[in-house]
Formats: structure tokens, C-alpha cells, sequence
């Protein structure tokens, strides 16, 4: 793809290639796709159900929350799925599925892949190779996922929260999206997060994440090997300080967090990005004076 100004140029005919139009970020489309309150989310949404079905004729499914029940809904309460993208409102409905984030092999992907991806029942084919989605199950791929293929942009926001918008094709028989995906992905995945950010940002309430709250590097430290499932004598012996001194930081670390209990408190680091990837934190203890 090719990127002149604020135009990205994209073959806008998936079958000849040499058929080329520009789309351009400056459209209207790019406001309207931008969200500053729950009035802005139905037309935000209209607008990227329009961009998928221009570039090449592509259904969109959006998830602001893998982990909610609740589906995406307009100011009125209507589901974006069926009065927008245009979902039959038939038994099937994806969106009434509570246990859809469970058993999708999309979803369980986007656990483990933070880029935009494409798969069909032959793989989950990404930009750069990602061992942890080798090993998912894609044998009932159509039945789970409604399509054929499927272009998948995962959104990672802030407080462990993941959002995910995929766009399949209407027309059916297209299996293979590679070239779609060479095209298209980053346009999909720069309006696809303005979208999802937008939504979340008019949509959310977290009055349980406390506000300017900084930890010592004590504090992170201790936590650190908490997450690991280390005890008070455990993180004592590795980090070189007493069980005393241990408590404290962790104590420390509970109030500034607002938590009730030690899970909760390593619970509320790591939505705060505090702990980044424990799996990070070497597993041979090393012993760290002062």
C-alpha cells in the first residue's frame, strides 16, 4: 500500500488489481467515525459499515468488550449488529451469545495478538509469526465465525480491556483474503480503533481504578513476584529483604490501589500496567541489597 499526503491509495476492485482510487482520510468519513459522545456512535458506525462495503463490500462485526455480555448499542439502546452492520435478526444472533468470547477462535486470538490479522479454516495468517495461535482450533471455523474468511483487528485499551472489530465478506465463496489484507489492514485498523476507543471512552464508567495513583519500585517489585504466586518468606528470600519489609510494601502498594485484599491489589497493578508481563520477570531468584 502506498501512503502520499493523508491518502491511502487502495485497489478498490479485489479482482483487478490494477483498478486503483484513493481513499482519503480527510473525507468525512474520518469525523464521522470519530466519537465524542453516545450521540456520535450511530453515525460512527454508519460510517465504517460504509468504508468496509466501499473498499470490498465487507460485513462488520464490532465488540467493544470481549469480556461483557452487553452488545454495542446506539444512543437508543439498538444493537449496532442488526440496525447497522446489518446482522440478520434471526436465532443466530452472535451478539446474544454470552459465551461467544469463549469458544470463537477470533476472539480467543486476539487474547494473544495485539495487530490485524486474517484467518480461514486453514489458519490465522498474521505479519509477523505468533507461535500462541498455532495451536487454536479452526476445524468448525465457518460454523464460529460466520464466514469464510475473515480480516480480525484486535483493539487493546487500557485496563486489560479488548475490543475487536473483523470484517467479513457478504459475498460468499471468498476464502482467501491475503490480498485484501495487504491493502486494506491498515485503513480497517486506524478507523476500527478510533471507533472502538471512541465507543469505550462515552460508554465506560471505572470508578474503581483509583486516580493518580504511583508506585514505589519496592512496591512493583513485591507485586511482581505476588503475581508470580510467590509467598511473603518467597519474595523476602529473592529480593534480599526481610518478611517485614515484604508486607509493608505490599500493604503500601493496597492502599494507594484502593484494594481490599492481596489479589485484588496485584489485580488492580496489572490493570494499571504496573506489572507488565510478569512472565518477564526472570524465574531464577536474584537477590537484590541495598
Amino acid at each position: 500500500m502506498e501512503r502520499s499526503d493523508d491518502s491511502f491509495v487502495a485497489c478498490m476492485d479485489h479482482v483487478d488489481q490494477e483498478s486503483i482510487s484513493p481513499v482519503d482520510l480527510r473525507s468525512r468519513r474520518q469525523g464521522a467515525i470519530f466519537i465524542a459522545s453516545i450521540d456520535d456512535v450511530r453515525p460512527a458506525a454508519e460510517a465504517i459499515r460504509d468504508l468496509a462495503r466501499e473498499l470490498s463490500n465487507f460485513r462488520v462485526a464490532a465488540c467493544a468488550n470481549i469480556a461483557s455480555k452487553m452488545p454495542m448499542t446506539d444512543a437508543d439502546g439498538n444493537a449496532l449488529a442488526s440496525s447497522i452492520f446489518g446482522w440478520p435478526g434471526s436465532k443466530d444472533q452472535w451478539w446474544k451469545k454470552p459465551l461467544l468470547a469463549l469458544s470463537s477462535p477470533l476472539t480467543f486470538a486476539c487474547r494473544y495478538e495485539s495487530e490485524p490479522f486474517w484467518a480461514n479454516a486453514e489458519g490465522i495468517h498474521t505479519r509477523a509469526p505468533n507461535p500462541l495461535l498455532d495451536q487454536i482450533d479452526l476445524s468448525h471455523f465457518h460454523d464460529e465465525v460466520n464466514a469464510d474468511a475473515v480480516i480480525v483487528i484486535p483493539v487493546h485499551l487500557p485496563f486489560g480491556q479488548i475490543g475487536v472489530v473483523s470484517f467479513s465478506p457478504m459475498d460468499p465463496g471468498r476464502s482467501d483474503l491475503s490480498g485484501e489484507f495487504d491493502l486494506y489492514a491498515d485503513i480497517l485498523e486506524y478507523q476500527s480503533r478510533r471507533f472502538i476507543n471512541g465507543y469505550s471512552r462515552v460508554t465506560s464508567q471505572r470508578p474503581w481504578i483509583p486516580r493518580n495513583c504511583r508506585l514505589s519500585k519496592r512496591e512493583v517489585e513485591c507485586l511482581r513476584w505476588a503475581a508470580l504466586g510467590k509467598t511473603d518468606v518467597e519474595i523476602a528470600m529473592i529480593l534480599g529483604r526481610s518478611c517485614a519489609t515484604v508486607r509493608f510494601h505490599i500493604h503500601n502498594a493496597a492502599i494507594k490501589l484502593e484494594a481490599v485484599n492481596r489479589s485484588q491489589t496485584v489485580f488492580k497493578a496489572t490493570q494499571l500496567g504496573y506489572l507488565g508481563s510478569v512472565a518477564a520477570v526472570r524465574s531464577s531468584p536474584q537477590h537484590h541489597h541495598a
